[in-house]
């Protein structure tokens, strides 16, 4: 094989990625196609870490970032936004002991 997987990825590509991607992906991520990503890992070269599970190779993503440079990933307003919104619903959901506690008041019942 000799023809690139696809375009490299974008920055926001790759903040995306899962916690480990395959082979072709990595290949994406660093600009190469999949035929010299192969041949640099038999030849023990490949930039990062890779795992070989079953018949296939996966990358970790934290490796992949770090061999491209990128240590740390940012904070996006609209993610801060997200958080603070997701935290604010989960305070308003009752606990076990106040479900408990409205149900007996509802029912009459201790269940």
């Amino acid at each position: 094989m000799s023809a690139r997987s696809g375009p490299p990825l974008s920055f926001a590509e790759a903040f995306d990625l899962p916690l480990s991607v395959d082979l072709r992906t990595a290949a994406r991520a660093f600009g190469i196609c999949p035929g010299t990503a192969y041949r640099l890992i038999r030849l023990g070269t490949f930039p990062c870490p890779v795992l070989r599970v079953g018949r296939r190779y996966r990358i970790p993503t934290s490796y992949l970032l770090r061999s491209l440079g990128i240590e740390e990933r940012p904070v996006y307003a609209v993610d801060l936004e997200a958080g603070v919104a997701h935290a604010a619903r989960l305070d308003d959901t009752p606990t076990l002991v106040e479900r408990r506690t409205t149900h007996e008041r509802v029912t009459g019942s201790s269940a």
